[in-house]
Protein backbone atom coordinates (compact mmCIF):
# COMPACT_ATOMS: atom_id res chain seq x y z
CA UNK A 1 0.00 0.00 0.00
CA UNK A 2 0.84 3.47 -0.77
CA UNK A 3 0.84 5.65 2.51
CA UNK A 4 0.91 9.05 0.43
CA UNK A 5 -1.98 7.83 -1.82
CA UNK A 6 -3.90 6.47 1.09
CA UNK A 7 -4.00 9.84 3.08
CA UNK A 8 -4.24 11.62 -0.07
CA UNK A 9 -1.40 13.73 0.03
CA UNK A 10 1.75 13.96 -1.55
CA UNK A 11 5.88 13.71 -0.09
CA UNK A 12 6.80 17.30 -0.09
CA UNK A 13 2.82 17.90 2.02
CA UNK A 14 3.83 19.56 5.27
CA UNK A 15 3.17 17.53 8.32
CA UNK A 16 0.25 19.97 9.29
CA UNK A 17 -1.11 19.32 6.05
CA UNK A 18 -0.78 15.25 6.57
CA UNK A 19 -2.62 15.50 9.86
CA UNK A 20 -5.41 17.20 8.59
CA UNK A 21 -5.65 14.33 6.21
CA UNK A 22 -5.78 11.47 8.35
CA UNK A 23 -8.52 13.66 10.51
CA UNK A 24 -10.73 14.33 7.70
CA UNK A 25 -10.21 10.40 7.04
CA UNK A 26 -10.28 9.77 10.50
CA UNK A 27 -14.07 11.21 10.90
CA UNK A 28 -15.14 9.78 7.07
CA UNK A 29 -14.27 5.98 8.00
CA UNK A 30 -14.14 5.99 12.43
CA UNK A 31 -16.00 2.67 13.33
CA UNK A 32 -18.49 4.12 15.07
CA UNK A 33 -20.13 5.68 12.48
CA UNK A 34 -20.30 2.97 10.16
CA UNK A 35 -21.04 0.24 11.99
CA UNK A 36 -20.71 -3.32 10.67
CA UNK A 37 -19.51 -2.15 7.52
CA UNK A 38 -16.08 -3.93 7.44
CA UNK A 39 -14.60 -2.35 3.95
CA UNK A 40 -14.40 0.87 6.28
CA UNK A 41 -12.92 -0.71 9.30
CA UNK A 42 -10.34 -2.22 6.88
CA UNK A 43 -9.77 1.39 5.64
CA UNK A 44 -9.79 3.10 8.89
CA UNK A 45 -7.19 0.27 10.06
CA UNK A 46 -4.70 1.39 6.54
CA UNK A 47 -5.33 4.98 7.23
CA UNK A 48 -4.11 4.42 11.47
CA UNK A 49 -0.53 2.52 9.85
CA UNK A 50 -0.03 5.21 7.14
CA UNK A 51 -0.37 7.84 9.79
CA UNK A 52 1.37 6.02 12.88
CA UNK A 53 4.26 6.08 9.55
CA UNK A 54 4.19 9.78 7.92
CA UNK A 55 3.33 11.57 11.52
CA UNK A 56 6.87 10.07 12.38
CA UNK A 57 9.90 11.87 10.89
CA UNK A 58 12.27 9.23 10.63
CA UNK A 59 9.65 6.87 10.07
CA UNK A 60 8.56 8.89 6.98
CA UNK A 61 12.46 9.23 6.12
CA UNK A 62 12.88 5.30 5.78
CA UNK A 63 9.74 5.07 3.91
CA UNK A 64 11.05 7.80 1.05
CA UNK A 65 13.97 6.78 1.38
CA UNK A 66 12.85 2.60 0.68
CA UNK A 67 9.62 2.58 -0.97
CA UNK A 68 6.58 0.70 0.35
CA UNK A 69 7.81 -2.87 -0.11
CA UNK A 70 11.38 -2.66 1.04
CA UNK A 71 10.30 -0.69 4.20
CA UNK A 72 8.03 -3.23 4.97
CA UNK A 73 10.70 -6.02 4.54
CA UNK A 74 12.53 -3.82 7.34
CA UNK A 75 9.25 -2.92 9.40
CA UNK A 76 7.69 -5.12 11.42
CA UNK A 77 3.65 -3.84 12.62
CA UNK A 78 5.41 -3.74 15.88
CA UNK A 79 7.70 -1.38 14.78
CA UNK A 80 5.39 0.80 12.48
CA UNK A 81 3.35 1.37 15.50
CA UNK A 82 5.86 1.93 18.42
CA UNK A 83 5.80 5.50 20.08
CA UNK A 84 2.09 5.43 17.86
CA UNK A 85 -0.44 6.12 20.96
CA UNK A 86 -4.19 5.31 18.98
CA UNK A 87 -6.23 6.38 22.06
CA UNK A 88 -4.10 10.04 22.30
CA UNK A 89 -4.20 10.42 18.56
CA UNK A 90 -8.12 10.01 18.13
CA UNK A 91 -8.69 12.22 21.68
CA UNK A 92 -6.92 15.08 19.36
CA UNK A 93 -9.58 14.87 17.00
CA UNK A 94 -12.59 14.74 19.68
CA UNK A 95 -13.05 10.80 19.86
CA UNK A 96 -12.44 10.67 23.39
CA UNK A 97 -10.03 7.99 22.61
CA UNK A 98 -10.21 4.50 21.49
CA UNK A 99 -12.13 3.47 24.74
CA UNK A 100 -15.01 5.39 23.78
CA UNK A 101 -16.06 2.83 21.26
CA UNK A 102 -17.65 -0.26 21.95
CA UNK A 103 -16.30 -1.48 18.90
CA UNK A 104 -13.35 -0.52 20.06
CA UNK A 105 -13.39 -1.56 23.31
CA UNK A 106 -14.60 -5.42 22.37
CA UNK A 107 -11.51 -5.87 20.61
CA UNK A 108 -8.68 -3.95 22.06
CA UNK A 109 -6.55 -4.84 25.22
CA UNK A 110 -3.72 -2.72 26.98
CA UNK A 111 -0.70 -1.20 25.51
CA UNK A 112 -0.96 1.77 22.73
CA UNK A 113 -4.41 0.62 21.73
CA UNK A 114 -3.46 -0.85 18.86
CA UNK A 115 -2.45 -4.51 18.68
CA UNK A 116 -5.77 -6.31 19.32
CA UNK A 117 -8.35 -4.42 17.08
CA UNK A 118 -5.82 -3.80 14.46
CA UNK A 119 -5.36 -7.43 14.17
CA UNK A 120 -9.02 -8.48 14.67
CA UNK A 121 -9.61 -9.97 11.07
CA UNK A 122 -6.57 -10.90 10.14
CA UNK A 123 -5.96 -13.83 11.85
CA UNK A 124 -9.81 -14.61 12.30
CA UNK A 125 -10.43 -12.51 15.27
CA UNK A 126 -13.66 -11.04 15.52
CA UNK A 127 -15.32 -8.50 17.89
CA UNK A 128 -18.01 -6.69 19.06
CA UNK A 129 -20.39 -8.66 17.06
CA UNK A 130 -18.35 -8.29 13.25
CA UNK A 131 -19.07 -11.20 10.91
CA UNK A 132 -17.22 -13.48 10.31
CA UNK A 133 -14.12 -12.98 7.53
CA UNK A 134 -11.87 -14.85 5.26
CA UNK A 135 -8.57 -15.96 7.83
CA UNK A 136 -5.68 -14.63 7.03
CA UNK A 137 -3.25 -17.33 6.82
CA UNK A 138 -0.62 -18.57 9.13
CA UNK A 139 2.31 -16.19 9.87
CA UNK A 140 5.72 -18.04 9.43
CA UNK A 141 9.21 -17.73 10.96
CA UNK A 142 12.83 -18.47 9.63
CA UNK A 143 15.81 -17.66 11.00
CA UNK A 144 18.99 -16.04 8.77
CA UNK A 145 22.52 -15.68 9.48
CA UNK A 146 24.43 -12.72 8.00
CA UNK A 147 27.81 -12.05 8.31
CA UNK A 148 29.44 -8.82 9.24
CA UNK A 149 30.19 -7.77 6.25
CA UNK A 150 26.50 -7.66 5.31
CA UNK A 151 25.90 -5.55 8.63
CA UNK A 152 28.33 -3.25 7.18
CA UNK A 153 27.31 -3.05 3.73
CA UNK A 154 23.94 -4.63 3.57
CA UNK A 155 23.17 -7.09 0.76
CA UNK A 156 19.99 -8.92 -0.63
CA UNK A 157 19.95 -12.06 -0.34
CA UNK A 158 17.80 -15.53 -2.18
CA UNK A 159 16.86 -17.97 0.75
CA UNK A 160 15.16 -21.36 -0.03
CA UNK A 161 12.11 -22.06 2.53
CA UNK A 162 9.94 -24.92 2.22
CA UNK A 163 6.26 -23.77 1.93
CA UNK A 164 3.41 -26.91 2.78
CA UNK A 165 6.63 -29.11 1.46
CA UNK A 166 7.29 -27.05 -1.72
CA UNK A 167 11.03 -25.56 -1.96
CA UNK A 168 10.76 -21.96 -2.62
CA UNK A 169 13.14 -19.35 -3.81
CA UNK A 170 12.50 -15.76 -1.40
CA UNK A 171 14.62 -12.77 -1.94
CA UNK A 172 14.90 -10.62 0.76
CA UNK A 173 17.33 -7.36 1.65
CA UNK A 174 19.81 -6.93 4.28
CA UNK A 175 19.51 -3.40 5.67
CA UNK A 176 22.78 -1.98 7.13
CA UNK A 177 23.11 -2.41 10.66
CA UNK A 178 20.58 -4.53 11.26
CA UNK A 179 21.13 -6.32 15.09
CA UNK A 180 20.86 -9.92 16.04
CA UNK A 181 17.34 -10.74 17.25
CA UNK A 182 15.71 -8.57 14.36
CA UNK A 183 13.05 -9.48 13.12
CA UNK A 184 12.77 -8.60 8.77
CA UNK A 185 8.89 -9.10 7.61
CA UNK A 186 8.04 -9.87 3.81
CA UNK A 187 4.23 -9.62 3.62
CA UNK A 188 2.06 -12.33 2.39
CA UNK A 189 4.83 -14.77 1.80
CA UNK A 190 3.90 -16.91 5.33
CA UNK A 191 1.09 -19.52 4.88
CA UNK A 192 -1.96 -19.65 2.70
CA UNK A 193 -5.10 -19.01 4.05
CA UNK A 194 -7.42 -21.85 4.11
CA UNK A 195 -10.50 -20.14 3.15
CA UNK A 196 -9.68 -17.82 0.34
CA UNK A 197 -8.13 -15.28 3.08
CA UNK A 198 -5.25 -13.16 2.18
CA UNK A 199 -1.69 -15.07 2.88
CA UNK A 200 0.25 -14.87 6.42
CA UNK A 201 3.35 -12.94 6.39
CA UNK A 202 7.19 -14.10 6.98
CA UNK A 203 9.07 -12.99 9.44
CA UNK A 204 13.11 -13.75 9.47
CA UNK A 205 14.98 -13.65 12.50
CA UNK A 206 18.54 -12.32 12.17
CA UNK A 207 21.38 -13.99 13.48
CA UNK A 208 24.81 -12.56 13.16
CA UNK A 209 27.39 -15.00 12.38
CA UNK A 210 30.89 -15.23 14.40
CA UNK A 211 33.81 -13.25 12.80
CA UNK A 212 37.23 -14.54 13.20
CA UNK A 213 39.00 -11.42 13.58
CA UNK A 214 36.20 -9.18 15.11
CA UNK A 215 33.96 -8.91 17.80
CA UNK A 216 31.19 -6.97 17.57
CA UNK A 217 29.86 -4.77 20.52
CA UNK A 218 26.85 -2.92 19.78
CA UNK A 219 27.42 -0.39 16.82
CA UNK A 220 31.46 -0.96 17.80
CA UNK A 221 33.72 -3.77 16.55
CA UNK A 222 37.03 -5.18 18.31
CA UNK A 223 40.45 -6.66 17.06
CA UNK A 224 43.09 -7.94 18.88
CA UNK A 225 46.80 -6.99 18.22
CA UNK A 226 49.62 -8.99 20.09
CA UNK A 227 52.88 -7.39 20.31
CA UNK A 228 56.30 -8.54 22.07
CA UNK A 229 57.13 -7.32 25.56
CA UNK A 230 60.10 -5.18 24.15
CA UNK A 231 57.39 -3.50 21.84
CA UNK A 232 55.06 -2.82 24.90
CA UNK A 233 58.24 -1.39 26.67
CA UNK A 234 59.46 0.79 24.13
CA UNK A 235 56.40 1.46 21.38
CA UNK A 236 55.60 0.02 18.05
CA UNK A 237 54.03 0.46 15.20
CA UNK A 238 51.25 -2.53 13.95
CA UNK A 239 49.44 -2.67 10.81
CA UNK A 240 45.59 -3.05 11.57
CA UNK A 241 43.01 -4.08 8.62
CA UNK A 242 39.51 -3.00 9.02
CA UNK A 243 36.33 -5.00 8.11
CA UNK A 244 35.98 -3.64 4.77
CA UNK A 245 40.02 -4.27 4.48
CA UNK A 246 41.52 -0.64 4.28
CA UNK A 247 44.86 -0.58 6.34
CA UNK A 248 46.43 1.22 8.64
CA UNK A 249 49.69 1.79 10.27
CA UNK A 250 48.98 2.62 14.16
CA UNK A 251 51.36 3.62 16.72
CA UNK A 252 51.27 2.04 20.26
CA UNK A 253 52.46 4.07 22.81
CA UNK A 254 55.58 3.07 25.35
CA UNK A 255 54.49 1.38 27.82
CA UNK A 256 51.59 0.16 26.74
CA UNK A 257 49.60 -2.37 29.07
CA UNK A 258 48.11 -5.34 28.19
CA UNK A 259 44.61 -4.88 27.53
CA UNK A 260 44.90 -1.51 26.36
CA UNK A 261 42.62 -0.15 23.88
CA UNK A 262 43.14 1.79 20.58
CA UNK A 263 40.88 3.45 19.01
CA UNK A 264 40.12 4.04 15.15
CA UNK A 265 36.79 6.24 14.75
CA UNK A 266 34.12 5.80 12.32
CA UNK A 267 35.14 2.40 11.40
CA UNK A 268 32.66 0.00 13.30
CA UNK A 269 29.16 -0.47 12.10
CA UNK A 270 26.61 1.08 11.02
CA UNK A 271 24.19 2.68 13.53
CA UNK A 272 21.00 1.66 11.42
CA UNK A 273 20.01 2.18 7.84
CA UNK A 274 21.06 5.79 7.30
CA UNK A 275 23.41 6.53 10.99
CA UNK A 276 27.07 6.80 10.92
CA UNK A 277 29.85 3.89 11.95
CA UNK A 278 30.63 2.66 15.41
CA UNK A 279 34.19 2.95 15.95
CA UNK A 280 36.86 0.11 15.77
CA UNK A 281 38.77 -0.77 18.85
CA UNK A 282 42.43 -2.69 18.19
CA UNK A 283 42.70 -4.26 21.63
CA UNK A 284 46.55 -4.78 22.27
CA UNK A 285 47.74 -8.11 24.01
CA UNK A 286 51.53 -8.80 25.21
CA UNK A 287 53.08 -12.24 23.80
CA UNK A 288 54.45 -14.38 26.17
CA UNK A 289 56.26 -17.08 24.73
CA UNK A 290 55.92 -20.59 25.80
CA UNK A 291 59.25 -21.96 25.01
CA UNK A 292 62.29 -19.48 25.15
CA UNK A 293 66.09 -20.31 23.55
CA UNK A 294 68.67 -20.02 25.87
CA UNK A 295 69.67 -16.82 24.84
CA UNK A 296 66.11 -15.49 25.19
CA UNK A 297 66.11 -17.18 29.01
CA UNK A 298 69.05 -15.23 29.59
CA UNK A 299 67.86 -11.80 28.78
CA UNK A 300 64.92 -12.22 30.46
CA UNK A 301 66.71 -13.43 33.73
CA UNK A 302 68.66 -10.18 33.85
CA UNK A 303 65.60 -8.55 33.03
CA UNK A 304 64.10 -10.15 36.43
CA UNK A 305 67.08 -9.53 38.15
CA UNK A 306 66.46 -5.51 37.06
CA UNK A 307 63.34 -5.71 38.70
CA UNK A 308 61.25 -6.24 35.17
Amino acid sequence: MDYYELLGVKKESSPSEIKKAYRKLALKYHPDKNKGEKKSETKFKEINEAYAVLSDPEKKKQYDLYGSTDFHQRYSQEDIFRGFDLNDVLRQFGFGGANQSAHFRSGMGGGNGFSSFFNQGQAGGCGGGCHSTAEKGQDMTYQVTVSLEEVLNGSERTITLRKNGTPQNVSVKIPKGIEAGKKLRLQGQGGNSRNGGPPGDLYLKVDIASNSNFLRDGDDLIIQKLITFSEACFGATIEVETLEGKKFMVKVAPGTTHDSRLRLKGYGLPIGPLGERGDLYVKIGVKVPKDLTEEQAKAIQELRDCGL
